[in-house]
């Protein structure tokens, strides 16, 4: 990923207000957060679609495929953080995209997204299919050059012994 909006693309939040909802009214959009360069320029989209009301108080009844600012406390019904723009630079230009730092925040709970950020910029080996896939990659190149077609390598079991030293989220490996 190279640019902003790749990781922001599918993000979409509907935008209405809660003193429309408190009268009865479901009025509202669905804005794209790719197509805003940044907060501001959201918050401004947000203020022209309810400039209806003197001072408006968003409500985010619904956002798709923001699983990874949610679980980040970036968004929710009330609430949209001005840094989900910064995150997603950071996303963007870490050439990872968001299913790593989603696999990296399911096994430490508590990790704030720059703890994330620099474990998978640190730890994080790829995506693989299997424990064993994985290992035979990281190994197979130290395998000498030469060596008689008789000896087979157990994956299976070098993988069981190998992991302890790393763990797997969702097919993502990370040293651990």
């Amino acid at each position: 990923m190279t640019n902003l909006q790749n990781c922001l693309d599918n993000c979409s939040v509907y935008c209405g207000t809660y003193h429309k909802y408190n009268n009865s009214s479901l009025y509202g959009k669905w804005l794209n957060l790719s197509d805003y360069s940044d907060y501001d320029e959201l918050l401004t989209a947000m203020r022209e679609l309810h400039k209806d009301e003197h001072d408006p108080e968003f409500m985010l009844s619904d956002y798709e495929h923001c699983e990874l600012f949610e679980r980040l406390g970036l968004i929710s019904e009330s609430f949209l953080s001005p840094e989900i723009y910064e995150i997603a630079e950071q996303i963007n230009d870490s050439g990872h995209d968001t299913e790593v730092f989603e696999a990296v925040l399911s096994n430490f709970l508590d990790m704030d997204f720059q703890s994330a950020y620099e474990y998978a910029n640190n730890f994080y080996y790829g995506e693989y299919s299997s424990d064993e896939d994985f290992v035979q990659e990281l190994y197979e190149n130290d395998i000498p050059f030469g060596l008689p077609n008789f000896v087979v390598i157990d994956w299976e079991a070098t993988a069981r012994n190998i992991m302890y030293d790393y763990f797997e989220s969702n097919g993502h490996y990370f040293r651990a």
